[in-house]
């Protein structure tokens, strides 16, 4: 048993190990969204349900010694592939640059599919047969001992991937060098793989044709309704899963930890399920069940805001619960042996529907996160059914007890049914893509000191402007006069009219409603970076809520696409743009994403610099204390960091900003020390924290906070 166990643990070792490894490829060149992991995983998923087809198609058609040979030459052609990869790519999974995104969102989902296809599809696919296969032959060989312990086991092997790579693998290894391990136990699987067909070989002769792999002969296929409750279980607990992982991401980063969290308690309940069948008790996780929706509703109207531990609790005991009840009865229907090649068939199909449902289909027909609640409402309705059926022994206390349950999960379902409306009247629009969901809400209305229209990206105010006419080209939220961004555009107008040519040119990765726009003057030019089509579409005055880009006196331009990209290819034909002032203000949400605040992008941003022209790094978040990473970029750089703080007053929300200039005296100039914002210039001492990110090696553990911030 020693080989199939080592063979198996290692294979679910090293198929979710290398999930993130693929996601971390992904983002910087996707939009760094999660959007990007939920078509990774549908990617995935798809790989899983081709592997366990042909592991079903091969266990009942071919008889043992063709298994064996088959599978044989298909190790061989991943292994060659792989290494051809590591000399061609340096890398036996690194993508190569040509599938960095256009930004056309409607062939995103699609370009990265065939990303994943390409540099890591053929050894993803040989791997994923592993579990069905290996359990089909150990039945074979072992007839009369049951291969579901081996399901566990790889389960298991599958979870420490998961666990490890946040905290021991992503914080020591580079991106290359976590490919090249990835490369050399590939190889060692590919040898206990070989060690496992050998030991099919030689039984081959010993079992009697026509007989059942278990030994027992049963032939007899489960019914149509089993197949359907197999398939829709295991659907519904996919869901709830992905549509976990975007709820925590979107408000914090999208990145292998807020991946791994939700896909680790996943595969603990299948680990759980499957190795033993008392691990699963209605009694304890229908109430579990119950107790975590309600954590959820409470999350729901607590918003970002509420601590980032809360959130991991109520989020993360639901899918356990979730999960726990779907895997669960799941279990509790499993066929004989016999027939588990196309149980976890099935299975594996029903993980392609909900990944198919939550990628392609949801951001279609909802346009809010409203598979959320429907998965974990479906949920508790998989835990209500069989409550509603009474047991042959049931006494009065089992029955009132049974009530109350059926009565509790009734009320859940309800309380999240009534989640999923929005009758919040304040909203105007709302609009849902790759990117998240948009938001467009009317505010203060009858009061022309408050009357405005404010954007909403998820949960989080990315801008608003005034209604009243003779207010409306004034500049607000994270944007005023007297932010960092601000008075760094005030102060390279006061040296540059000093110089006699007052004229600027503002870069700004983000648009949001183009608030920084009311910053410029009438011979400035302002070039905003954006990747969301809805954004760009609504602070270009669809409907007629925002209008800071016509009102302004300035030139503005807008390059749509992800911004590191476009900059890249602007560099690359010889246009690099002399900005005075580079703002970097693209949170997700309340996320941010990575790629654009690492050493290479940071880099970058300073090729497209003027001379003497400063970063003006946009850091508030209400999860995340970035001034580390900022204030490592300046020490890097050779550039001087000043932080800029403003507090909500009036039209100005709470923000902080990070002004990296050449020039040590640029932030003590008379724009920063007239303002009543707090300006703090930032020692790069030697003592001081400092996590510089770079795209080979970046991890949001470090820069977690332990309590959340503000912002609006």
């Amino acid at each position: 048993m020693a080989r199939y166990a080592f063979t198996l643990f290692l294979s679910a070792f090293l198929l979710f190990g290398v999930q993130p490894l693929a996601g971390r490829y992904a983002l910087p060149w996707f939009g760094g969204t999660p959007a990007v992991w939920t078509a990774c995983m549908l990617f995935f998923q798809g790989a899983l349900l081709a592997g366990y087809a042909y592991a079903h198609a091969s266990a009942t058609r071919l008889p043992p010694r063709r298994q064996v040979q088959v599978h044989l030459g298909l190790l061989v052609l991943a292994v060659g592939a792989l290494g051809a990869r590591a000399l061609m790519m340096g890398s036996p999974v690194a993508p190569g640059p040509e599938w960095r995104s256009t930004g056309t969102e409607a062939l995103l989902t699609g370009r990265l599919l065939a990303m994943l296809a390409v540099s890591l599809g053929f050894p993803f696919f040989v791997l994923s047969t592993t579990a069905p296969l290996l359990q089909s032959w150990f039945s074979r060989a072992r007839p009369g001992v049951s291969p579901y312990r081996l399901y566990a086991l790889s389960n298991a092997g599958s979870l420490l991937a998961l666990l490890g790579y946040p905290f021991l693998i992503e914080p020591a290894l580079s991106r290359s060098a976590q490919g090249r391990v990835w490369g050399v136990g590939f190889l060692i699987f590919a040898a206990g793989c070989a060690a496992c067909a050998w030991d099919v070989w030689k039984r081959a002769e010993e079992t009697p044709p026509g007989q059942a792999p278990d030994g027992s002969g049963d032939s007899r296929r489960p019914d149509p309704w089993h197949s359907l409750a197999w398939l829709g279980l295991s659907a519904c607990a996919s869901v709830l899963l992905l549509a976990t992982t975007n709820q925590l991401s979107r408000d914090v980063a999208a990145g292998p930890f807020l991946w791994v969290l939700p896909l680790g308690i996943y595969l603990l309940t299948f680990i759980l399920t499957f190795e033993r069948e008392a691990f699963y008790r209605r009694a304890v996780w229908v109430p579990l069940l119950i107790v975590s929706v309600g954590g959820v509703l409470r999350a729901f109207f607590e918003g970002p805001h509420w601590p980032l531990s809360f959130q991991l609790l109520a989020y993360g005991g639901a899918l356990l619960a979730g999960c726990m009840v779907c895997h669960g009865e799941l279990y509790r229907l499993r066929p004989a042996p016999r027939h588990l090649s196309a149980f976890y068939l099935l299975v594996s199909a029903g993980g392609v529907l909900g990944g198919v449902f939550v990628g392609l289909v949801a951001p279609h027909v909802f346009n809010t996160y409203s598979e959320y609640p429907l998965a974990l409402a479906a949920s508790c309705v998989v835990a209500l059914v069989p409550l509603l059926s009474p047991s042959p022994h049931e006494g009065v206390l089992g029955r009132l007890g049974r009530m109350a349950r059926v009565f509790l999960l009734a009320s859940a379902v309800m309380g999240l049914g009534v989640s999923l409306l929005d009758i919040r009247r304040e909203v105007r629009v709302t609009v849902r893509n790759f990117f998240g969901v948009v938001q467009v809400l009317e505010l203060g209305v009858g009061d022309p000191e408050q009357h405005l229209f404010s954007l909403k990206h998820g949960t989080t105010t990315h801008g608003f402007q005034l209604a009243e006419p003779s207010r409306r080209s004034r500049p607000t939220a994270y944007f005023t006069a007297d932010s960092g961004l601000g008075l760094a555009i005030a102060e390279q107008r006061r040296l540059h009219e000093a110089s006699g040519s007052p004229a600027l040119r503002i870069g700004v990765l983000g648009l949001g409603v183009g608030t920084s726009a009311a910053l410029a003057q009438a011979a400035d030019t302002v070039r905003f970076y954006e990747i969301n089509p809805a954004v760009i579409s609504l602070a270009q005055g669809e409907g007629g809520y925002f209008s800071y880009l016509r009102d302004t006196p300035a030139r503005v331009e807008v390059v749509r696409g992800d911004a590191r990209i476009s900059l890249e290819q602007e560099l690359e034909r010889g246009e690099a743009r002399g900005f005075d002032v580079l703002a970097l203000d693209v949170f997700s949400s309340d996320a941010i994403p990575m790629h654009l605040l690492t050493r290479e992008a940071v880099a970058l941003y300073r090729a497209h610099l003027a001379p003497r022209g400063v970063l003006a790094l946009h850091i508030s978040s209400s999860h995340l204390d970035l001034q580390p990473v900022a204030l490592a970029h300046a020490r890097d750089s050779g550039m001087h960091a000043t932080l800029v703080i403003n507090k909500s007053q009036g039209d100005r929300l709470r923000s902080a900003w990070v002004i990296l200039a050449p020039d040590a005296g640029f932030s003590q100039g008379p724009s920063f020390s007239s303002t009543a914002a707090r300006v703090y210039p930032l020692e790069a001492r030697d003592e001081a924290p400092l996590i510089l990110w770079t795209d080979e090696h970046h991890s949001v553990l470090s820069v977690l906070r332990r309590e959340p911030r503000e912002r609006e």
